[in-house]
């Protein structure tokens, strides 16, 4: 059997965490063994997830399969968008200034606070009674 060349990247956002394989292609797409439209349904989303691809001009190139979990559809997005940049890299490293450069190589490590005992969420207090 031939060996199989694929390029794996790990993105992360909030709790979501993707799985990403990019195997030499015509630009097939699947999430969760999904079609990309399928698990994407807004534009938005679509338009994040694809973005490093359409960056470096690969769209066509590429197969793109994705196993994500955790996290929210919007977030599970935006972790594609990692791990597609992060596998890139892995194809091509002189590709890393053209990601960088926008941000796709970033985490965003913004997630929701916890909350405290004592109080009614992360920052909001249970009203105060003087009397």
């Amino acid at each position: 059997m031939a060996d199989l060349v694929q390029y794996y990247g790990t993105g992360r956002r909030k709790s979501a965490i993707a799985r990403v394989f990019l195997r030499p292609g015509n630009g097939e797409f699947k999430v969760n063994d999904k079609a990309f439209d399928a698990y994407f349904v807004t534009e938005q989303q679509r338009v994040a997830a694809k973005r490093p691809l359409a960056l470096t001009e690969t769209t066509a190139t590429f197969d793109v399969i994705t196993r994500v979990a955790g996290g929210g559809v919007n977030a599970q997005a935006d972790a594609v968008k990692m791990g597609i940049a992060r596998a890139l890299l892995e194809f091509n490293a002189e590709l890393r200034k053209t990601l960088k450069s926008d941000g796709l190589l970033t985490r965003d490590a913004r997630a929701k606070e916890r909350k405290k005992y004592g109080q009614k969420g992360a920052r909001k207090r249970f009203q105060f009674s003087k009397r």
